[in-house]
């Protein structure tokens, strides 16, 4: 039987990432991530934003990206950002002596939604240089907005149709 254990989201920073650098000298960088389900009120009609929240962990590895470094450098409270991760179930047995349990996400890959203003840092001197160019920097010092007016959702008309010639087999 197959698996798969895989979240994509899109979403804002709740809180500056955390880190933690280990004896080992591995890094860890945590923090909080927010999403919203989009539902419809049933009494006024109206959609509305369900605000999710989630924590975040973010590894340096051996082999790979440095996602711990990329976090603690380009990401702030408000960035908005597109997070590709796995689930991780931690356990633990609390002082009370009870059991307890959360889910986390463990950061798989990363991209950057905003762009950094021109010629501004916006991060109070932490932004050295300039981001990835994949990777846009966004504007740090700019407050996340409250609420967003969105459209409803539009129904999905399906693919276009393709020529037999555009079909690759």
């Amino acid at each position: 039987m197959a698996n798969l254990n895989k979240v994509m989201l899109i979403g804002r920073l709740t809180r500056d990432p955390e880190v933690r650098t280990f004896a080992n000298g591995g890094k860890v960088a945590n923090f909080g991530f927010a999403v919203n389900n989009r539902r419809k009120n049933q009494s006024t009609g109206q959609w509305e934003d369900e605000p999710v929240f989630l924590d975040i962990e973010a590894f340096n590895r051996e082999a790979g990206r440095q996602l711990a470094d990329q976090v603690e450098q380009y990401l702030h409270k408000g960035n908005q950002a597109f997070l590709e991760g796995h689930l991780k179930l931690d356990q633990w047995t609390a002082q009370d002596g009870q059991k307890r349990s959360r889910l986390k996400i463990v950061l798989d890959n990363l991209q950057f939604l905003e762009r950094r203003a021109e010629g501004a840092t916006g991060d109070g001197g932490r932004y050295q240089g300039s981001a990835p160019a994949t990777r846009p920097m966004a504007n740090a010092s700019r407050p996340a907005p409250d609420y967003e007016e969105q459209p409803e959702p539009e129904a999905f008309a399906g693919p276009e149709p393709r020529a037999e010639e555009d079909i690759p087999f």
